[in-house]
């Protein structure tokens, strides 16, 4: 009798598989929502842009494709092809060269910074890493005056944009969560070989980190990229101005050309989108590493 009483009719399992599949239309649902509402104003950016700006602040109307041409991205490279306001390929050099080398110099000297801190025994490296931590927690706007008054005879030059943020503590504690995870004997395979620690570092170590280097490479790309109060106080000269700045400056001109402003913000986020198409397959391994060591 217990086994009889015990039975339950097939295909319901005491009721559980409707509701499992109600949360789940439940659970698609509000994340289509969300999709949508993240979706949208990136989706609204494209369409204006191809579109007349009479009629790009039409609401939702301005997501319908209609009248869709190249004028405006012709109305920018014409509006910024003066000496007055500059070129701007010029601005995209600036960024460009700037990105560059924040990410370059940044991935050489935080990801040793982050290896000496998680493998290297040396005194302090534990007050060391503490600081570290603790930069992690100090937003930049409460030092961008100091840093203001201490490059101020450099203004107007293409490498004070890029000087101050080559080193990250964000990026340092990147790489030192990721190179803890990795087994030590590996080191003491290549030690007993007489490799020392720049050969272990660069020849073994880096190798195994591309997952973490494309991670710290796009976010920091992501975030110099775009930018923007660092330039405002550093750069009044047009021809060393960096594309979100000239946004700003190209974005107040009368009578703004709302259809022009959308091609340019659609210039300005297509070499973020470029990157991260690269190196997507490297930055989820990096970001699913990093959360399994933690």
């Amino acid at each position: 009798m217990s086994g009889v009483s015990g039975v339950r009719p097939r295909g319901t399992r005491g009721g559980r598989r409707p509701y499992g599949r109600l949360r789940r239309v439940g659970d698609y649902l509000a994340l289509g929502v969300l999709a949508l509402l993240f979706v949208l104003p990136a989706l609204y950016l494209v369409i204006g842009s191809f579109k007349p700006s009479d009629e790009v602040l039409d609401g939702f109307a301005g997501l319908v494709p209609t009248h869709l041409s190249l004028d405006n991205y012709r109305g920018v490279f014409d509006s910024l092809s003066s000496e007055s306001t500059g070129y701007f390929w010029q601005f995209m050099t600036v960024s460009l060269t700037v990105t560059t080398v924040v990410v370059v110099g940044g991935l050489l000297v935080n990801s040793m910074a982050g290896y000496a801190l998680s493998r290297l025994r040396w005194r302090g490296r534990n007050a060391a890493f503490a600081v570290v931590l603790l930069l992690m927690l100090v937003p930049f706007e409460s030092v961008a005056v100091p840093l203001f008054y201490l490059f101020n005879d450099h203004r107007n030059t293409v490498y004070i944009l890029a000087l101050p943020f080559i080193a990250n503590a964000f990026s340092v504690y990147q790489f030192h969560a990721f190179f803890s995870g990795v087994p030590r004997s590996i080191e003491e395979a290549a030690r007993i070989d007489g490799a020392g620690p720049w050969r272990t570092f660069f020849s073994i170590v880096l190798p195994m980190s591309k997952p973490v280097f494309a991670s710290v490479a796009i976010l920091t790309f992501l975030i110099q990229w775009g930018a923007f109060l660092w330039p405002v106080l550093m750069i009044s000269d047009p021809s060393v101005r960096p594309l979100p700045l000239e946004l700003s400056v190209f974005q107040g001109q009368e009578p703004p050309d709302w259809g022009q402003i959308l091609a340019f913000g659609v210039l300005l986020v297509a070499p973020v989108l470029v990157t991260f198409v690269v190196f997507q397959r490297w930055f989820v391994q990096g970001v699913a590493s990093s959360a399994v060591r933690e």
